[in-house]
């Protein structure tokens, strides 16, 4: 078992390592970490005793003042390695650099000092170290206007703002979902590599991003139509999008159901991708669900019966209800890393129609279960 501390678990590649562990627990065992540790020494030492690696994320991406951004940042490595210094560790050090290294700025100095610091410091006691040297970070939870400029983008299309592009740059891009795979890689290779350029998956210009977002919104927020999605970039970045959404205010969404003497027709989708439809029956009282998604679209239809459908965001304890009558259908759309459930709450049968954009595959099914 490898015992896994996180500097910065609170941040946004933090979160979704830490998350991403839990999925290992026979491989895996997380070290309880909080900001606070850098300004208490016995802390800090304590959180280092602890652990056989150490991802080191805790750092200030943006601030008004870059001189307060390179001190903060070198400062919390420098304290790190005190730490390790006081406590004879070796632990395996893994730290998060930017590609920015190279460039003439006081973020990319300071992480490239970092990366120095821990570089004289692993080789000084034996340890091993690994700098990775990492491209621009996109996905779900990041905050906008300080993570990623589709963090940004994401947050104000889903809020009815207008993006402005300031600069029409090309960027290259990694998930953070592949991202935390390169780190945990790294993990288990248990090998010493100082410069590590961690490798884009995709590229992309400012202009093209903004246009793919404007189309999931279109499409997905204002008709409820799951969008073309050309590639596994297109799915993380319409995965990313819909985690900006309001959640609570936009979901149920009711059909439009058509009806005369012959009965009801309702139309439940309109993909522009395939996948696989299912329905169910459920007997009053009962739940189906308790699990998660981390990369999956999956919508919950009630057509007839009464519903209550929960979704918790994964590392949260706010538990979002909503309610669904057959007399009025409608559905609820599941956001990635929030696990859901479904329970009959009325005196008949429960019928829902289910539809999810993969085949289930037994041997990747990304289901995980935990209850909302």
């Amino acid at each position: 078992m490898i015992k896994i501390g996180i500097t910065g678990q609170e941040g946004f590649v933090g979160t979704h390592l830490y998350n991403t562990i839990a999925l290992f627990p026979e491989e895996f065992e997380r070290v309880d970490y909080d900001i606070s540790f850098f300004g208490d020494e016995v802390l800090l030492d304590s959180f280092v005793l602890q652990c056989d690696v150490i991802v080191h994320l805790a750092a200030m991406n943006r601030h008004n003042d870059p001189q307060v951004l390179y001190d903060t940042n070198v400062g919390l490595v420098q304290s790190l390695i005190g730490s390790l210094k006081r406590t004879n560790s070796k632990a395996h050090v893994i730290l998060s650099s930017s590609s920015q290294e190279e460039k003439d700025n006081l973020y990319g100095k300071s992480k490239k000092e970092g990366r120095e610091l821990l570089i004289l410091w692993a080789k000084s006691v034996g340890a091993l170290f690994t700098g990775l040297i990492i491209p621009n970070v996109f996905g779900p939870f990041g905050h906008p206007y300080y993570n990623s400029v589709i963090a940004t983008f994401s947050h104000q299309l889903s809020n009815g703002e207008s993006p402005q592009i300031q600069v029409d740059g090309e960027l290259n891009l990694i998930y953070v979902g592949e991202l935390v795979t390169e780190i945990l890689n790294k993990i288990r290779e248990n090998t010493t590599n100082t410069a590590y350029l961690v490798p884009h998956t995709a590229t992309a210009k400012v202009s093209q991003l903004l246009l793919l977002l404007q189309g999931y919104k279109s499409a997905y927020q204002e008709k409820g139509e799951i969008p073309v999605i050309n590639n596994a970039f297109e799915l993380n970045l319409f995965n990313t999008f819909r985690c900006y959404m309001n959640i609570r205010n936009h979901f149920p969404v009711k059909y439009i159901k058509h009806t005369d003497s012959r009965g009801s027709f309702v139309e439940v989708i309109r993909l522009g991708v395939g996948g696989q439809v299912s329905f169910s029956t459920t007997v009053p009282g009962i739940i189906r669900g308790n699990h998660f998604h981390t990369r999956k679209i999956e919508r919950f239809s009630v057509i007839k019966g009464k519903a209550l459908i929960q979704l918790r965001r994964i590392g949260s304890d706010e538990v979002l209800d909503f309610y669904l009558d057959g007399d009025e259908p409608a559905y609820v759309d599941m956001p990635i890393w929030y696990t859901h459930n479904i329970k009959n709450i009325g005196n008949e049968v429960l019928y829902t129609n289910f539809w999810i954009n993969e085949f289930y595959n037994a041997n990747d099914p990304d289901t995980y279960f935990e209850n909302v």
